[in-house]
């Protein structure tokens, strides 16, 4: 392989066997006629850099790959919108306003009173729980079992729900 033009012609026989890879990569002809082109411009390009009496084939196959893997970086970066302004959280509300009922169908003292109505084994991990205590200082401080405190929580929540919800 002394000319360009001797290397050329081996890199054109060589094509045919891109094909399948390049179908394997991205499904349009098009799109694979173009990979084929740019990965053959590439090697022609870099002729100086493949030795001879190696594989001619899976060193066009570690161009096409990496030029296919440049080109889907390339097509994700441009795709990605970054939204510079400030956070408005209220921009595109228009007219989906949702109203906050619970403000004004419950007051303060209904919901005290629901608490205070729930067992005593209920009640405390709970307001624990609501006080900001993790599960596992609720547990080692009443002295019970970290599932005991999850399913005792939930079940004060499940009942706080029915007796709100009746309010």
């Amino acid at each position: 392989m002394n000319s360009t033009s001797d290397f050329g012609h081996i890199l054109q026989e060589a094509a045919a066997s891109l094909r399948p890879f390049a179908f394997r990569m991205v499904k349009d002809k098009e799109a694979v006629d173009d990979l084929i082109q740019e990965t053959l411009y590439k090697a022609l390009n870099n002729k100086d850099k493949f030795s001879a009496g190696t594989n001619l084939k899976a060193w066009l196959y570690t161009i096409m790959k990496n030029t296919f893997i440049s080109q889907y970086q390339k097509n994700s970066r441009r795709q990605t919108f970054v939204d510079t302004t400030e956070n408005q959280h209220f921009i595109n509300s228009g007219e989906r306003i949702a109203y906050n009922d619970a403000l004004s169908n419950l007051s303060t003292q209904e919901i005290i009173d629901a608490i205070e109505s729930l067992a005593e084994h209920y009640r405390v991990p709970f307001l624990m729980y609501y006080r900001g205590f993790k599960y596992q200082e609720i547990a080692e401080r009443l002295d019970i079992p970290i599932g005991t405190v999850k399913n005792r929580i939930h079940i004060a929540r499940k009942q706080l729900k029915e007796k709100l919800s009746k309010a």
